[in-house]
C-alpha cells in the first residue's frame, strides 16, 4: 500500500455516542500498523490472526480509557499458543499519534497450523494491566478465557470486571489492491453501555460460562432494548465495510446507527511504536551480580537481548553489566 492510496480513516479510531440508546461507541481501522506489528516477526496464519484480532481490540479498548501512558491486552494459556501480548500507549501530547506493538509466544512443533487458534490457545486468562505512569498504582483486571474468540474473552471482561455491557464486531486479514503488494486490512466496532452508579446485575450469577456475567445480566427495562436494538443493527454490518477500503467510519456509522441520533469526537490516529532501548535492557540487567551476567554471557564474549515486540538486537559488553560492575 503506497501513500498515495491511504485514506484518512486508515489507521485510525473514531470514538462516538448514540444519545438516544445512552451507549458509546468506537470504530478502528488498522492497516499500516498492523502490517509494521506482523512484519516483526515470521509466524504462522493461525498466530497472525489471533495476533491481528488483538491488535483491533487493543486500538479501541485503550482509546475508550484514554490511558496517560501504557494499556496491555495479554492473554495466556495452557495450549501451543501460549501468549499473546499488545501495548497500546496514549499520545504523548495533545493531537498526537497513539502507538500499538504486539507480538505472540507459541510452542510451533505443538502447532496445528491448519487448526481453529482459539482453540489452541487452552485454558488460562485474559488480562488487562493498565500503567499509568511513575507514582501512580498499576491496574490489573483478569478473566478466564472462553467465548470462543478474543473478543468475546474482552466482553466477558468488561461484563464481569467492570459491569459494563459491551459487544465487539470484528474483520481482518489479508488483501491485494489491484497494483498493489498484499497487506493487512483490520477494523472493528466498539459498543458499550454508558455506566450507572448502581448498575442492574443478575443474582443468580452470570449467563456465561462458569456463571461468569455476560452483557445481557447487566441491564433491564429501557436500558436492555436500547442495548438489544444497537446489537441489532449492528449485526447487520458486513466485514467489508469493517476493514474499510471504500467506506470510511462516518459512512458507517450513519449507514448502521443513523436513527440513534450518532454524535462522533475527534479522530485518534495510531502507528505502530516500540519504547524499547539499550539503555532499558542494562537497567534491567542492573540487578544481576557479576556472576550471574557471566552465565548470560556468549562464547564470544557478549550479552545478547533480542525485543520481543519488535526484533531489535543488542549486544552489550558484560563487564558494563550487573550491579557489581557499578556502569549502570
Amino acid at each position: 500500500m503506497t501513500v498515495e492510496t491511504l485514506k484518512t480513516w486508515d489507521d485510525a479510531v473514531l470514538p462516538f455516542q448514540l444519545d438516544n440508546a445512552d451507549i458509546r461507541g468506537r470504530i478502528a481501522r488498522l492497516d499500516r500498523v498492523l502490517d509494521q506489528v506482523l512484519q516483526q516477526h515470521d509466524y504462522p496464519a493461525v498466530v497472525e490472526n489471533l495476533v491481528a484480532e488483538m491488535a483491533v481490540l487493543t486500538a479501541l479498548i485503550g482509546q475508550t480509557i484514554k490511558v496517560r501512558w501504557k494499556l496491555s491486552l495479554q492473554v495466556r494459556g495452557s495450549g501451543p499458543i501460549r501468549i499473546i501480548a499488545t501495548d497500546y500507549y496514549g499520545p504523548q501530547e495533545d493531537g498526537g499519534d497513539a502507538r500499538i506493538r504486539g507480538y505472540a509466544s507459541f510452542d510451533k512443533d505443538a502447532l496445528d497450523e491448519n487448526g481453529p487458534g482459539f482453540a489452541q490457545i487452552g485454558k488460562g486468562y485474559f488480562a488487562i494491566l493498565i500503567d499509568q505512569g511513575q507514582d501512580m498504582t498499576p491496574y490489573q483486571g483478569i478473566t478466564p478465557i472462553a467465548g470462543g474468540s478474543l473478543s468475546a474473552c474482552a466482553e466477558t471482561y468488561f461484563a464481569q470486571s467492570e459491569q459494563l455491557p459491551t459487544r465487539f464486531a470484528m474483520a481482518f486479514g489479508k488483501s491485494t489492491e489491484p497494483g498493489q503488494t498484499e497487506s493487512w486490512r483490520a477494523g472493528g466496532v466498539m459498543l458499550q453501555h454508558m455506566p450507572k452508579a448502581s448498575p442492574h446485575v443478575a443474582q443468580d450469577g452470570g449467563s456465561n460460562e462458569g456463571g461468569v456475567l455476560a452483557a445481557g445480566d447487566l441491564l433491564s427495562g429501557e436500558d436492555e432494548e436500547n442495548w438489544k436494538r444497537a446489537n441489532i443493527l449492528l449485526n447487520t454490518v458486513e466485514e467489508l465495510e469493517l476493514v474499510g477500503p471504500s467506506v470510511s467510519q462516518t459512512d458507517l456509522l450513519v449507514r448502521l446507527f443513523h436513527d440513534e441520533d450518532p454524535k462522533v469526537q475527534p479522530q485518534q490516529k495510531v502507528v505502530f511504536g516500540c519504547t524499547c532501548s539499550e539503555q532499558k535492557v542494562r537497567d534491567s540487567l542492573s540487578i544481576y551480580s557479576s556472576k550471574e551476567i557471566g552465565h548470560m554471557t556468549t562464547p564470544e564474549g557478549t550479552v545478547t537481548a533480542d525485543c520481543q515486540f519488535c526484533g531489535a538486537h543488542y549486544v552489550m559488553d558484560p563487564n558494563t553489566l550487573g550491579f557489581e560492575n557499578g556502569d549502570v
